[in-house]
């Protein structure tokens, strides 16, 4: 009985690439897998034999002595690709090819792939917040902070290695420095942490003193930040590399600064604008005049209220807001009146207020259309 084509019972083309026939490789696999089949009883046949054509494609030299000689290849030792012969009677390294691929879909959810001979890779240190108030002063002018962080950094006694005295760490004797051992279960390779190294590849036998061999220490540093200004609660600050130290020689994380601008007793913010209520006094309401009025950049600006201002009008001062984060466009500065009504009346000014009261409503339009239209929905309710 003639043999399959390999080319055919992965379902590629002669010319496909490496990574088309490695992902057909993998389809194929998944698909005709004994654990998958139970019922069909050829299917651990045909696992075999894509194993078998696998393991010939994915090897250039194999592959090519196939490519021109076809299965004869392997047969009697023509084309000089070493056949499978010498690897398993003609079925080829099923434990080597299968693995390849088990790696590819399971290596991540085996806590990741540590490279063959190489231990689990250097892991970046984490990154830390750092929460931090400043006044809207501060946030209009942009300053220079220094912040304290306690954070773990390299130990200096043994360079972050872990081991005592400059001495150096030893490979782990149980997983010859891969990080990973490995038990063969069925058709499946599976992949664990080594227990005694904890994945890291290597083992300290002198332990550093200061660190008790973490290669870590804690240690409080004091770090100048610069606060651009125009900042607003919830702007972020990042100090690259200023975060936990790494393990293993992994880089180190990084801060990042998380802003809050603390509330004012006279501005409110929103956005690049300021509001400010000032209250005024019922005459300067009613006949005008000029007021002064407080700017975030410590200065005055004085206002004209026009006679018969109300309460909530609202006048706008240009570019006395907030400047833009990292740019020259500035918020501006919107100013309330709050009309204010007097206590604390002589008899005099009572006097004067009844006196001006008995003239009559026309000086409070408003006041006197709100209490018509009352008089007209009690008629309206009567009806």
């Amino acid at each position: 009985m003639s043999k399959s084509d390999y080319y055919d019972l992965l379902g590629v083309s002669k010319g496909a690439t490496d990574a088309e026939i490695k992902k057909a490789y993998r389809k194929k696999a998944m698909e005709l897998h004994p654990d998958r089949n139970k019922d069909d009883a050829s299917a651990e046949g045909k696992f075999k034999e894509v194993n078998e054509a696998y393991d010939a494609l994915k090897d250039p030299e194999k592959k090519a002595a196939y490519d021109r000689y076809g299965h004869a290849a392997f047969e009697g030792g023509m084309g000089g690709g070493g056949g499978f012969g010498g690897r398993g009677g003609g079925h080829g390294d099923f434990g080597s090819a299968f693995s390849d691929v088990f790696d590819d879909l399971f290596g991540d959810m085996m806590g990741g792939r540590g490279g063959r001979g190489g231990g689990q890779r250097p892991a970046r240190g984490s990154d830390l917040r750092y929460n931090l108030s400043v006044s809207l002063e501060d946030a209009f002018t942009g300053k220079q902070e220094t912040i304290n962080v306690n954070s773990s950094v390299n130990c200096d006694s043994c360079s972050g290695t872990g081991a005592e005295g400059g001495s150096e760490p030893s490979t782990c004797p149980t997983c010859s420095g891969m990080g990973k051992v490995r038990a063969q279960q069925g058709f499946f390779t599976v992949e664990r942490t080594c227990p005694t190294c904890n994945g890291r590849g290597s083992i300290i036998t002198n332990p550093c003193k200061v660190c008790d061999g973490s290669g870590r220490q804690q240690r409080e540093r004091s770090l100048s930040v610069n606060i651009p200004a125009g900042v607003e609660t919830g702007t972020r600050i990042r100090l690259a590399g200023e975060g936990e130290a790494g393990t293993r020689g992994g880089p180190t994380g990084d801060l990042y600064i998380f802003i809050e601008v603390e509330e004012h007793d006279l501005f409110e913010r929103e956005g690049p604008n300021l509001y400010c209520r000032v209250p005024v006094a019922m005459t300067k309401a009613a006949l005008g005049g000029e007021i002064e009025v407080p700017t975030i950049d410590g200065g005055k600006s004085r206002v004209k209220v026009p006679a018969g201002s109300q309460a909530g009008t609202q006048m706008r001062l240009r570019g006395k807001g907030m400047p833009g984060l990292r740019s020259n466009a500035k918020g501006d500065l919107f100013l309330e009146i709050g009309v204010e009504t007097p206590v604390n009346l002589s008899s005099k000014q009572k006097e004067l207020l009844k006196e001006f009261e008995s003239l009559g409503e026309d000086n409070s339009p408003e006041s006197k259309d709100f209490f018509s239209t009352v008089k007209s929905f009690w008629d309206g309710m009567k009806g």
